[in-house]
């Protein structure tokens, strides 16, 4: 019994963080929709969402790199690219849903450049948590 619990614990907080990634990828499309004329399509937004939703899935729960023995002289100095990506990748996301969230409650109108960075963080993120997310999973 208990292990099913905590399987639908885990489906629940993986579907949680599904939804924070779609709505993070929402925030950074209305930000860059609202700047560039070019990307107001329904289908952009629901790229950036699906992105979203994939990369904070995949990436910020990524399952650990495997125990080494305390012998092994080379594990300390390892560092875990997929912990790594996950983190840098997490962190950029959401800086950049962030930003985005704030230029829309302030109704700022930042020069392209600021809108094509915060657009590039957030790609660049959630590329890094799928990234993540794929070597946590595939080593062994």
């Amino acid at each position: 019994m208990r292990s099913r619990v905590r399987r639908f614990a885990h489906v629940l907080e993986r579907l949680g963080l599904a939804m924070a990634g779609a709505a993070s990828g929402l925030f950074v499309a209305i930000h860059v929709g609202s700047s560039v004329a070019a990307l107001t399509s329904q289908a952009f937004l629901l790229i950036m969402m699906v992105g979203g939703a994939v990369g904070f899935y995949l990436g910020i729960d990524t399952p650990p790199q495997s125990f080494h023995a305390p012998d092994d002289q080379s594990s300390g100095a390892k560092i875990d690219s997929a912990e790594f990506l996950s983190a840098v990748g997490t962190f950029l996301a959401a800086l950049a849903a962030f930003v985005s969230v704030g230029v829309i409650v302030l109704r700022a109108e930042p020069d392209l450049f600021w809108t094509v960075a915060i657009m590039l963080a957030w790609v660049v993120g959630v590329i890094m948590q799928i990234t993540a997310g794929a070597i946590a999973r595939i080593r062994p």
